[in-house]
């Protein structure tokens, strides 16, 4: 008999997001061998858990329940879904979870799928094109058994699988003879910085050999010292001969007491404790107490803490550039100068000690310190070997509030010493880190040509989209359609649509409802079904969107559609518009900007907490038909807010919303860059930063795109990053439209590489990008819009760190 999931593991700790994923599975058995070395999960769902959730839920019971057994755990999946999953949606909304299930097992069949392409015939004939190799060839049949398994056992849906194969092209010369040339200079000088390293070491070998021949020599200085005086014990001795071994002991002595109490070698390279030779291990492997181990690193801070019977702790973190770790020492006061003298910020240091956990801060700690010796700079300095030098345009210093770490004289210096033309300093929402570039090229050469380029990456505001899009002289009296949707996702090209619900308001009442469910033809997300309450099942015998928008056009009329976020909802209606042949000419009127400009008190404007602002009730949040009539009852409280200010048709509604400087503070910001041509662009962006501070600051400094356009003179606007507007429009699919209006505000295009971004595919919020290749379309993507719009595309690193570590 089958429990609950939870009831069978009512103590494993999810996270909400994983948690929600394992609401309503059942667990059907689990099975285990007579050595326990492994535990199989039998579970039952009716919804599909992609395969990072179930390698997630994997983890958990193993580090929870068996932390301390050598146990394998697997979660064996059993799904029953509804129609709406035919072979090829399924292979669609599963195609990561299956590639990441094959990598699993096996690298070389991963690469095979990562390459291949896939359609389907005849509806479960699933043809899949593979690179032609003798390795595929090889891999073919345990690729195709893989995925026919996972079809027919785990979801109950057989299918064929044919392959066919294709040549692979013609791989390009990623790099000239130049490129090659300057790297092999790079190799060699590499291989010189450790030629150097070893032959430091064999020096410090020979003096290590040296100090102990001198001290056997002091030994036996000490040896004679000693018969000396038992000579003169027994009365057989001289003065003169006494007087010759006192001599021979003072020498002796001084060479014998080159070392105090706390260095415990005659190692020159010794600052504390025996000596040792051991290998050290790369501190990025150190997670848990391991017991004493070598490490060596870069001392980067220093603190010292004097505590009772004339002692200090000498607290000191250490990086090899892989991670850091805390070193803590007691030691005497006595001895304290003479190791602060070695023991300081940048100094490099080959550490033996013992692992533990501190028990004051329960921080992992290098403490018992047995040995700590001097070594040379093991880093390398890095060069830019590419023959021809790049310019970045998008830069920030430790200026960018919370977000640079390096100084400005560092990055320009680096700049300029790898040979750069020029770098901009484009920091967010400031210009303070100008003056000490600028101090930096005031000390170059006169000729010598390394530039500036000043800019800002603003929080761009735009204050141009009207509150009533497309309006045609409307008056408040006239018919509005209030309507809300709900979709698939929040893309209109790429998501469908699963419900409409509407209601018409004349002279300021409610007349008419409509209200109907929509076949999206493809399966509901489980997330969109635990938001919105709406299954397959509920959509499964419901009309298509090719017979619902008729209907729903027909019900609008020549009426104004309002919508809260209109943008969202009006662009599903005008994409499947255009995709039934329909030209859209729609007017709009968005409750969130209304509320923005009647209600600037609110902190947020989601459609909740303005019915709660009005005292209007809102039972089924997230069904469409519901959200329709609150949005409907918050217009007509508009109205009669817009009325008592004398304001009557859209077009005063309008001019209301441009005037109102509190609204620029509410709406949402994208990040641009503005970089400064001339002496008038640094002026207006002088300008431009201390009205954003000023006037328009709201949580950050923000800088409307009417005020831009006052003072574009001199001035070169760029799209930024992922957090630009560009960016978002692209990965949120907004219309060709809406995308080309964008694109020509802008001066030129940005992208980044793919690191930069992806954090994106680990999201769970973001469901467009799920690999590096998502990443590269967005990319491919602006690159195209650059070219049809003859807009230059800049490749800029988004820099925040000046190096790797």
């Amino acid at each position: 008999m089958s429990k609950a999931f939870f009831e069978v593991f009512p103590t494993l700790k999810m996270e909400n997001d994983l948690r929600m994923q394992f609401d309503g599975v059942e667990v059907e058995k689990v099975a285990t061998n007579s050595q326990r070395d492994y535990l199989n999960i039998h579970i039952f769902s009716r919804h599909l858990i992609q395969k990072h959730y179930i390698y997630s839920a994997e983890n958990a019971v193993k580090e929870q329940l068996f932390a301390k057994s050598f146990i394998l755990v697997a979660i064996i999946e059993n799904y029953e879904l509804s129609g709406q999953y035919t072979p090829e949606n399924l292979m669609r909304e599963y195609y990561d979870s299956l590639l990441l299930e094959v990598c699993k097992k096996s690298i070389v069949e991963c690469n095979m799928l990562k390459t291949a392409s896939y359609s389907f015939r005849n509806d479960n004939c699933l043809r899949l094109k593979l690179l032609e190799t003798v390795i595929a060839r090889g891999k073919q049949e345990s690729l195709v058994g893989m995925i026919r398994n996972i079809f027919a056992e785990r979801f109950h849906v057989p299918i064929e699988v044919t392959v066919e194969y294709e040549e692979p092209k013609e791989s390009k010369l990623k790099i000239n003879e130049l490129k090659l040339q300057r790297e092999v200079e790079a190799i060699v000088e590499r291989n010189q910085a450790l030629g150097k390293e070893r032959q430091e070491r064999e020096q410090a070998e020979e003096k290590k050999k040296e100090a102990e021949k001198e001290r056997r020599e002091a030994k036996t200085g000490a040896v004679q010292e000693k018969k000396a005086d038992k000579q003169l014990s027994q009365g057989q001795n001289t003065k003169e001969t006494a007087d010759k071994n006192w001599g021979f002991h003072r020498q002796a002595g001084r060479r014998a007491g080159t070392y105090s109490g706390f260095r415990k070698s005659d190692d020159p390279n010794m600052i504390f404790g025996r000596d040792f030779d051991d290998a050290p291990i790369e501190l990025n492997t150190v997670e848990h107490e391991m017991g004493e181990i070598t490490i060596r690193g870069k001392v980067i801070s220093f603190d010292t803490r004097e505590i009772r019977n004339e002692k200090t702790i000498l607290i000191y973190a250490l990086t090899d550039f892989t991670d850091s770790i805390m070193v803590k020492m007691f030691v005497k006061n006595e001895q304290l100068a003479e190791l602060l003298g070695e023991i300081k910020p940048g100094a490099f240091l080959k550490i033996k000690g013992v692992t533990t956990i501190d028990r004051f801060d329960g921080q992992l700690t290098i403490g018992s310190v047995a040995g700590i010796r001097k070594i040379s700079d093991f880093t390398v300095t890095r060069k830019d070997t590419y023959p021809e030098k790049r310019v970045e345009l998008h830069c920030h210093t430790k200026m960018s509030d919370m977000d640079g770490v390096s100084e400005v004289t560092d990055i320009v210096q680096q700049a300029h010493n790898w040979g750069h033309k020029a770098i901009a300093i484009t920091d967010h929402g400031v210009v303070q880190a100008f003056t000490d570039a600028n101090h930096y090229i005031e000390r170059l050469e006169k000729d010598d040509p390394f530039k500036i380029i000043y800019g800002v990456e603003a929080y761009l505001v735009d204050d141009l989209k009207e509150v009533a899009v497309n309006e045609k002289g409307q008056n408040l009296e006239d018919t509005f359609v209030v309507f809300d949707l709900e979709t698939t996702g929040f893309s209109p090209i790429s998501d469908r649509i699963i419900e409409i619900g509407a209601v018409k308001v004349e002279r300021g009442r409610i007349t008419e409802r409509f209200s109907t469910f929509v076949n999206p033809k493809v399966p509901i997300p489980f997330r969109i079904t635990q938001l919105t309450s709406i299954n397959d099942s509920m959509v499964m015998d419901a009309p298509d969107i090719e017979t619902v928008l008729p209907q729903f056009l027909e019900f609008i009329g020549d009426a104004v559609l309002v919508a809260h976020n209109a943008s969202f909802d009006v662009g599903f209606i005008e994409q499947n518009m255009r995709y039934q042949d329909m030209t859209p000419d729609l007017t709009s009127v968005d409750t969130v900007a209304m509320a923005r400009i009647l209600m600037p008190t609110l902190s947020k404007f989601k459609l909740n907490v303005v019915a709660k602002a009005l005292n209007i009730s809102l039972e089924n949040h997230h069904r469409a038909v519901d959200d329709a009539g609150a949005t409907a009852e918050i217009f007509v409280k508009f109205i009669e807010m817009l009325k008592d200010r004398d304001i009557h048709d859209l077009k005063g509604l309008n001019r209301f919303g441009a005037s109102n400087g509190d609204a620029i503070k509410k709406l949402p910001t994208y990040h641009a860059i503005i970089l400064a041509r001339n002496d008038i662009g640094r002026t207006n962006l002088y300008t431009l930063v201390s009205k954003s501070h000023t006037q328009f600051f709201g949580r950050r400094p923000r800088i409307p795109k009417s005020e831009f356009s006052k003072y574009r003179e001199g001035l070169i606007l760029g799209s930024a990053c992922e957090a630009g507007e560009l960016y978002q429009a692209i990965l949120n699919e907004k219309s060709e439209e809406r995308i080309a209006r964008i694109v020509d505000y802008y001066d030129y295009l940005e992208i980044q590489p793919l690191g930069n971004n992806r954090f994106m595919i680990e999201s769970d919020r973001i469901s467009k990008v799920q690999n590096e290749e998502d990443l590269k379309a967005i990319n491919r993507k602006i690159i195209e819009l650059g070219e049809k719009f003859h807009k230059p595309v800049a490749a800029t690193c988004d820099v925040h760190f000046l190096n790797p570590e």
